[in-house]
């Protein structure tokens, strides 16, 4: 039986030296970087990066005490902290971008077939990371600090440190982006193998206990907080499970004409 064209391995000729992977990995690095560093300095010029620091401060600042304000302890840490400000901000802003690198460089070693959803893939995993950034901003940021604040002996005045701020900032960004990217984290374990719907189905209840341990380490000692973040997560992984059934039924590689023939004489 004679093969058909369409049998052929989508990827011939497709092969590259190391060499030649290494340079354009780097060269997509450096566009990564050059996107980055244009970003930030535009940020620099417009708001500033003290104008960022005071509204990445003002959740905290609307808890507390009249007259308090956040102090910095180092004698450099008003000129570095707003500058990491800026980067991170950068960052995200220039976070499409950068992505976007990243996916072209895997997109050589996929089927055509896969391929056409490797923009989708990117997009939803930029919207769902900056969507958990504003979430944890613009809701969760007002109900930890007012708990605080509100927890706080009345003999104490709070005057938190700018750098220890910054430091619990990033961290709660990065918790709640990462924990947002669930559905895309569960589409590519079933794209790859790793495990099935059916078995994601099976084992929900373990993953409800883990994600209870997580969110219980890395939220605030606030049970609202907690309790948010676990549904948010609980539900993501619902959504994880059903667009990664739609997401394996798009990428199955076409049929070949004889599976074809073969299938349709059964």
């Amino acid at each position: 039986m004679s093969e058909s064209p369409q049998q052929d391995d989508e990827l011939a000729g497709t092969e590259q030296p190391f060499v030649q992977h290494l340079m354009e990995l780097r060269d997509r690095l450096v566009r990564a970087l050059i996107a980055v560093g244009v970003v930030a300095l535009a940020l620099a010029f417009y708001p500033g990066a003290g104008e960022l620091y005071d509204l990445l401060a003002a959740p905290l600042v609307a808890y507390l005490p009249k007259g308090a304000t956040l102090i910095a302890t180092n004698v450099v840490s008003p000129f570095v902290v707003p500058i990491k400000i800026l980067f991170m901000a950068a960052f995200l802003i220039a976070l499409p971008y950068v992505l976007y690198q990243v996916w072209a460089f895997v997109a050589p070693g996929l089927y055509s077939h896969e391929k056409k959803l490797v923009l989708p893939l990117v997009i939803s995993s930029t919207v769902l990371f900056l969507v958990g950034v504003a979430f944890c901003y613009f809701f969760v940021f007002g109900k930890v600090f007012a708990f605080i604040q509100g927890f706080a002996p009345k003999s104490i005045t709070a005057a938190p440190d700018i750098e220890e701020y910054l430091s619990f900032v990033l961290g709660m960004f990065l918790a709640f982006g990462l924990a947002f990217e669930v559905p895309v984290a569960v589409i590519l374990l079933v794209r790859m193998g790793v495990v099935t719907t059916a078995q994601l189905r099976q084992y929900r209840g373990y993953f409800w206990v883990a994600a209870a341990v997580g969110t219980a380490l890395v939220t605030p000692p606030d049970a609202g907080s907690m309790l948010i973040l676990l549904g948010v997560v609980g539900g993501l992984y619902e959504v994880g499970i059903l667009a990664a059934q739609a997401f394996v039924r798009a990428t199955k590689a076409p049929e070949s004409e004889d599976e074809a023939a073969a299938s349709g004489g059964t």
